[in-house]
């Protein structure tokens, strides 16, 4: 019998496990480690949370961890709770599957001002992770700033642009969507480095701003490329750019028939925080053109953007573990196709850093499982299960199961708004008190 702890309940962790069933049938047993009481990482406060039908992945994660031999293992933190050179002395293999929770430092002055928010925790806000569950950002003012040319930019101005009925069948938290209606914001800002053939939005996130009850997206027909250079481009990359044509407008003459104008602001790389009394006034910004490398550089012009909410959307990095040989620069685990010792290995985000989307993980986790089977052969056998729940036993740990998780989410559907599939706790001691619930 081999036994596997995998560290992380996201996507990467879930088809890991999968894997590990496909390749080894009932001759394996799997725990699935979280620091929440709640699995799923990602899909649960990562996703926007008007985007169901990418969330719905978790059904298949769902039949994993109703296997016999998966066993979710929630409200337990290693590196704190149980150590990794502990859990390495009960299981055969340890997978690092932790994703990459961490903002990536913008590097700029002022980044600390108040109203100043990174990706990581602004998402974490509306989709209600406990962690951010109280970040209350301020929303009265009448300009956002978001940095960051990707998907999780087009997430944020979306987010905050739509209508409340617009959330209508999203698991938006309360707290983020009473915030949203008393919201002021008429003017969202995409800063992009370069230029529109140089994105990493993808079709339907951008085609989702053209269908927006309140808001209207904007982008200076001065920073597209000539249409025949589109040729050069990639067909999803195409499809994108041609939508960033068709918000294209004279600006002189523009008029947004809509409150919420969302400007696309190309070749514009942000210099500064602009504070006052240590809150954010506005975005010192250099203007930039690509070099032959296809390189952002800056030409020297300047200007400001006045506003009173900045997100930096710039890229994510995984949290270091004690012990652990870690890769600073590229915010991830060291190690070789997976492995970074024999007997411990990293796998999704946590090996390659924040890259690719929720379905690349699925190659990755059969990929790390094929490590660890060369590794192991033909052996294994260490106490896995059994010795682990002795020393949570000794410890104390209270230890939530994937039966106290569906308890959780029936509670968490129990009180959810009209037309809303769920609300969900923010709060841990709420989560594992929900378990308790007849």
């Amino acid at each position: 019998m081999r036994h596997i702890a995998i560290i992380g309940s996201g996507p990467a962790g879930y088809y890991t496990a999968e894997a590990a069933q496909k390749h080894w049938g009932d001759d394996v047993k799997v725990d699935i480690f979280d620091m929440l009481p709640v699995p799923y990482g990602l899909i649960r406060t990562g996703v926007a949370p008007d985007h169901q039908s990418i969330k719905a992945v978790s059904r298949r994660y769902e039949q994993t961890a109703l296997s016999d031999n998966v066993r979710f293992v929630g409200n337990v933190a290693v590196g704190e709770d149980v150590s990794i050179a502990e859990l390495q002395s009960l299981y055969d293999a340890v997978v690092l599957a932790t994703g990459a929770p961490n903002d990536k430092p913008a590097g700029i002055p002022g980044e600390g001002a108040e109203n100043v928010f990174g990706s990581a925790s602004f998402v974490g806000w509306y989709n209600g992770h406990p962690q951010f569950a109280k970040l209350a950002p301020d929303l009265s003012v009448g300009t956002a700033v978001v940095i960051g040319n990707g998907n999780v930019a087009l997430d944020v101005a979306r987010i905050l642009a739509k209508t409340t009925a617009e959330f209508t069948g999203s698991d938006i938290v309360g707290h983020a969507l009473h915030a949203l209606e008393a919201s002021h914001i008429d003017h969202v800002v995409i800063l992009g480095r370069r230029g529109p053939h140089q994105i990493a939005m993808t079709p339907k996130e951008l085609g989702e701003l053209a269908h927006l009850s309140r808001g209207c997206p904007r982008v200076d027909p001065a920073d597209l490329p000539p249409r025949e250079d589109d040729a050069l481009l990639e067909p999803g990359q195409r499809k994108s750019v041609d939508h960033l044509r068709s918000f294209a407008v004279i600006p002189e003459d523009f008029r947004c028939d809509k409150p919420v104008e969302i400007e696309f602001d190309f070749f514009a790389s942000p210099l500064r925080i602009v504070e006052q009394d240590g809150r954010v006034r506005a975005v010192e910004v250099e203007r930039t053109r690509l070099d032959e490398q296809g390189r952002a550089v800056g030409t020297g012009e300047t200007y400001q953007i006045p506003c009173g909410l900045v997100v930096t959307c710039i890229g994510y990095k995984t949290s270091p573990i004690a012990g652990v040989p870690f890769e600073e620069a590229a915010g991830r685990f060291a190690n070789h196709e997976g492995r970074i010792v024999p007997g411990l290995y990293c796998v999704g985000w946590a090996r390659r850093g924040p890259s690719g989307t929720i379905g690349t993980n699925r190659p990755d986790g059969f990929g790390v499982i094929e490590r660890i089977a060369e590794d192991i052969g033909s052996g294994g056998g260490k106490q896995g299960r059994p010795g682990f729940d002795a020393l949570a036993q000794a410890r104390k740990l209270d230890v939530v199961t994937f039966r106290d998780w569906k308890k959780i989410e029936e509670a968490e559907a129990g009180r959810a708004r009209e037309g809303a599939p769920r609300e969900k706790f923010t709060d841990v001691a709420e989560m594992i008190a929900a378990r308790e619930t007849p």
